[in-house]
């Protein structure tokens, strides 16, 4: 979508001989697609994703039910980080890095089990859905605020809207008044 829209954006651009619109860039995070708890695509019709407003009991389910590394059957034996949804997650989640790559090592070395890493992201997702758990259910009880912060942005966008419209219009001469022949 983002290459499509540049290429209109390019020909506008040419068309007017000036850069009426800006090209579009990506907003990509570190983590570009987190994995379902089983390893697949994460899907609400799957029943494999973690939903924003899990409670602390659905969270720790759901990671209790995290693919790891079927070859990793005892604590002591070695395991592959690689593919372990348990480490995509603390990847994308996980404020302290440095652990992160510590639990790696001892994952990969044996001497870490699979349900004391589960602990551990079950304690970072809490941190992390948690307050906005909270903060939804906060706004869930005020509905005229989040009304009134849904108005206030529409009319933000519109007028956005109508001044990139306006210069576009400009630069095709859309506003001129048509000569009669």
């Amino acid at each position: 979508m983002i290459e499509q829209t540049n290429e209109i954006v390019r020909r506008v651009n040419r068309l007017t001989g000036t850069p009426v619109l800006p090209e579009c860039r990506a907003l990509l995070s570190s983590t570009p697609r987190l994995p379902g708890i089983d390893g697949r695509k994460a899907s609400k019709s799957l029943g494999n994703a973690i939903p924003l407003t899990a409670t602390t009991d659905a969270i720790r389910r759901l990671v209790r039910a995290m693919y790891t590394d079927p070859g990793h059957v005892r604590a002591s034996d070695p395991g592959c980080v690689e593919g372990n949804v348990v480490f995509a997650y603390l990847d994308a989640f996980d404020p302290d890095a440095t652990t992160v790559t510590e639990l790696k090592a001892r994952y990969r070395g044996g001497g870490l089990g699979d349900v004391a890493l589960k602990r551990r992201l079950e304690d970072v997702l809490e941190a992390f859905v948690g307050p906005i758990r909270a903060r939804r259910a906060e706004l869930a009880r005020d509905r005229s605020y989040v009304m009134d912060v849904l108005r206030a942005g529409n009319e933000r966008a519109n007028a956005i809207t109508e001044g990139v419209l306006r210069d576009v219009r400009a630069a095709f001469s859309l506003d001129a008044p048509v000569k009669s022949r």
